[in-house]
């Protein structure tokens, strides 16, 4: 799925109470989530694992990126030079 799609399948808890497998080999063909709603409310998403784990990583590398433009916001940062001086232990 790419960025800005957000195609979904919607079933119902009982549903997936009585159809697990079948819910389940139609989410990993189409690798679309599937929205689970109890009493029409929508209640939890059932996501493929490798889309889950790239989801992971894609926030891990941008909740890094906003420490890093917090860190230049509060002027918590190094020059390249300083930087190198003090990196210069694993860089060996």
């Amino acid at each position: 799925m790419h960025a800005g799609q957000l195609r979904q399948r919607v079933e119902l808890v009982t549903t997936l109470k009585r159809q697990a497998t079948k819910i389940l080999a139609d989410l990993h063909s189409s690798n679309e989530p599937v929205l689970i709603t109890e009493h029409g409310q929508p209640s939890a998403y059932l996501v493929d694992v490798d889309d889950y784990e790239f989801m992971l990583q894609r926030m891990q590398v941008l909740e890094g990126v906003a420490r890093g433009e917090q860190a230049i916001r509060n002027g918590d940062t190094f020059s390249n030079e300083d930087a190198k001086e003090k990196m210069s232990k694993w860089l060996k």
